[in-house]
């Protein structure tokens, strides 16, 4: 039987809504980025199959899904489910929890329980974002903060080109210094997000100095965006947000933390406390979850990643300041868009918003967020409430007023969701 447009159905394609001016200019971004995305395809199905070997090699079984309550005693698919983090990052141990508020609790979880009173942890790749400035005393009124339990803490600011100033950090690493944090992800900032590669640099750097240095790697937004992850060239520990990349946009809460097992277990007794450890903390119904969304995580983050490389290269059609370029190298979902007015920066936030799945018919508005200084406008139409493995875009009201879109399930939606914004931003009232 044939459908046409008699029997009801639409038989048009979806880009045929757009004025030409825009057609012409999807169809050419298309033609220029084929290339980059099967290379995204490529890397995507060596990341799955490092993942399918770690569910066969820990023996995951349907058992493993029913979860825990009370204590979570005797958890064996939380067990599993850790020990399948811990190969897949090539790590001693894990630590995979949906008692994680964040990814910013696990890396205070992780820092906090790694580090004591007369320590120094110094940032090798600048300030912290804004909510981990708060866990390290810079912000806020310091209860609870590194500061407050005589912890010191210092940062190497970037030079002006956005690397590490590896001359300013030789005078700053000292016989104190018990830990160096990278931020991987530029957080709300206008650097570039640093790669696997320039990650290894600055891990031998400091191990050149002190072996004996605890390097941390804040992996938020990275895993699965490369083949290899930070773990995998020297870091001893790293954390990262279940509702990002590790959870596939499955997993409804938690974050983790992996590297060496000493430092894993410090971390989980500031996660509950000395005595308790990893032993308990039910999962509830969260495992099936938790499991399947790790599974999929490495098909979802391409997805992501390729959209953004179309929204770089669509937008930057359009005139406007984009990082990365769509044929620069990615190591993270982020893709900012510059706009230099807030005006324009919440208009096309309120865009992205009316083009997602869950409350469309909503306008953000920017207004005070827990952990940052500044007002925030917040487009997130998600399945899972600020799931950035979904495609939602952000960022802080002040200068120099840049939207930070990441995330997306499908690159399809991405795609048709991008276009649409650029359609009402730039061709609708002219």
């Amino acid at each position: 039987m044939k459908l046409n447009n008699e029997m009801g159905v639409d038989s048009m394609s979806w880009e045929s809504q757009y004025p030409d001016a825009l057609r012409q200019k999807v169809s050419a971004v298309d033609k220029e980025i084929a290339g980059r995305l099967s290379e995204i395809d490529a890397q995507a199905l060596d990341n799955q199959a490092k993942v399918l070997q770690a569910f066969k090699d820990q023996h995951v079984s349907e058992s493993n899904f029913a979860g825990t309550n009370g204590y979570g005693n005797d958890d064996e698919g939380r067990d599993t489910l850790e020990a399948v983090y811990a190969e897949v990052f090539h790590t001693e141990a894990a630590l995979v929890r949906p008692q994680f508020v964040s990814g910013t609790h696990a890396i205070g979880v992780a820092l906090l329980g790694n580090l004591r009173p007369k320590d120094q942890l110094l940032y090798l790749t600048g300030e912290p974002y804004d909510t981990l400035q708060q866990v390290v005393g810079m912000a806020g009124n310091g209860n609870g903060s590194l500061k407050e339990f005589g912890i010191g803490f210092d940062f190497v600011p970037l030079k002006e080109d956005g690397s590490v100033d590896f001359e300013l950090a030789k005078t700053k690493i000292n016989k104190d210094t018990k830990m160096v944090v990278i931020q991987r992800s530029r957080g709300y900032d206008v650097r570039e997000s640093f790669t696997v590669a320039q990650i290894k640099k600055m891990i031998d750097f400091v191990k050149a100095i002190n072996k004996d240095i605890i390097i941390f790697v804040d992996n938020s937004y990275g895993e699965f965006s490369e083949r290899e992850e930070p773990t995998d060239v020297g870091a001893d520990l790293m954390a990262g947000s279940l509702i990002k990349n590790p959870g596939g946009g499955l997993a409804q809460t938690g974050a983790y933390i992996a590297g060496r097992a000493d430092l894993v277990e410090n971390a989980s007794y500031r996660m509950t406390v000395p005595g308790i450890g990893t032993d308990e903390g039910a999962t509830n119904d969260q495992l099936r979850w938790m499991f399947q969304g790790f599974f999929e995580a490495p098909h979802v983050v391409a997805q992501a990643i390729k959209g953004a490389i179309y929204e770089a290269a669509l937008l930057a059609k359009q005139g406007l300041q984009v990082s990365p370029t769509w044929d620069e190298a990615r190591t993270d979902l982020i893709q900012t868009i510059t706009f230099g007015n807030p005006d324009d920066m919440v208009k096309f936030a309120g865009e992205i918003q009316h083009n997602s799945p869950v409350d469309s018919f909503v306008t953000p508005v920017p207004d005070e967020m827990a952990g940052y200084e500044d007002k925030v406008v917040m487009a997130a139409g998600t399945f899972v409430q600020g799931a950035s493995i979904e495609f939602s875009a952000d960022g802080p009201i002040r200068p120099p007023y840049i939207l930070y879109l990441q995330g997306g399930l499908t690159y399809e939606h991405i795609k048709i969701a991008i276009t649409n914004a650029v359609n009402e931003t730039f061709y609708q009232h002219q």
